[in-house]
């Protein structure tokens, strides 16, 4: 479908992705070529078992590839040793899950800070400071998750994402635990931190309201990009998604 070029923050080149053998084989990827723009929202969407959350772990090294490629920036990931893997994800990729996955001793900037800190790496004082006004977290530094709402855990995971200023954030459905307004300010905080800090942010999502958020929408079904959308809006991702039966 789209070419990926060394402009991309991330992609895949004819990216395959096998499990199984024989009759039980799953075909998770087949064939993928995506390329992910700098300083763009991405929502991948798709029903169950189309291949999106396959296809994201696989552009964050999180899982390799039967055939095909995959980078980030100009790194080809097949390319990379364990280690170097390691610290490619490190360095260059933000991480939000549906799970906060928060240290629950630590306060919030000691959250937003640790992947940082664990690479010995103060980081840029700055860029933080500018990431914890954007996410509004600026009054909760110094509580505990157990001390703050869901909302407010996810604005800590979303900052955490954005501190080391990655090449690229993969959200894995990130308002999947929140209710339907914290669920928009957390959409609205990742948006913005697109298009005024210029991060660049692939979510895989189910829910059309929160892909309207994002810049572009990529669809799959069955291991392969059947579609895309781009300045979506909630009712016509709805729509496009009633074509797939799901």
């Amino acid at each position: 479908m789209t070419n990926t070029t060394l402009t991309t923050a991330a992609g895949a080149i004819d990216a395959v992705k096998i499990y199984g053998g024989g009759d039980n084989e799953v075909r998770a990827l087949d064939g993928v070529t995506v390329g992910f723009e700098q300083g763009r929202f991405t929502a991948i969407m798709g029903p169950s078992g189309s291949g999106k959350s396959t296809l994201m772990h696989c552009l964050a090294g999180l899982d390799s590839l039967t055939a095909g490629s995959v980078h980030i920036g100009s790194v080809e990931l097949s390319t990379l040793k364990d280690r170097e893997l390691t610290e490619l994800r490190r360095t260059a990729v933000g991480f939000i899950f549906q799970a906060y996955n928060l240290v629950p001793t630590l306060n919030a900037l000691e959250n937003i800070t640790l992947p940082l800190l664990l690479g010995g790496s103060k980081g840029d004082q700055e860029w933080i400071d500018q990431v914890i006004d954007t996410v509004g977290l600026r009054d909760r530094l110094k509580h505990r998750p157990s001390e703050l709402s869901g909302g407010q855990q996810q604005r800590v995971a979303v900052a955490r994402a954005l501190a080391n200023r990655p090449t690229i954030i993969f959200a894995d459905e990130p308002t999947g635990n929140l209710d339907s307004r914290t669920g928009v300010e957390i959409l609205d905080f990742m948006r913005r931190a697109v298009r005024e800090l210029g991060q660049t942010i692939v979510m895989v999502t189910h829910d059309p309201n929160a892909a309207s958020y994002a810049d572009r929408v990529i669809f799959l079904a069955d291991g392969r990009i059947v579609d895309e959308m781009s300045d979506p809006t909630a009712e016509r991702v709805l729509d496009r998604m009633k074509r797939f039966g799901d």
